[in-house]
């Protein structure tokens, strides 16, 4: 089985953070791109991976 990919910008927080959490919970491999905040982009990535 294929997954789609999704590449969200600005992954780091708000509406992007919340769309590549839902993303990565609904089985599409994520591409999450940040500006400044690697520690969040990280953090996002983390929650993703916990979920599956």
């Amino acid at each position: 089985m294929t997954k789609k990919t999704l590449i969200v910008t600005g992954a780091s927080r708000g509406i992007g953070a919340a769309t590549a959490r839902l993303a990565g919970a609904n089985g599409y491999q994520v591409c999450v791109n940040y500006l400044a905040n690697q520690a969040a982009a990280q953090a996002v990535v983390a929650d993703i991976h916990s979920h599956g």
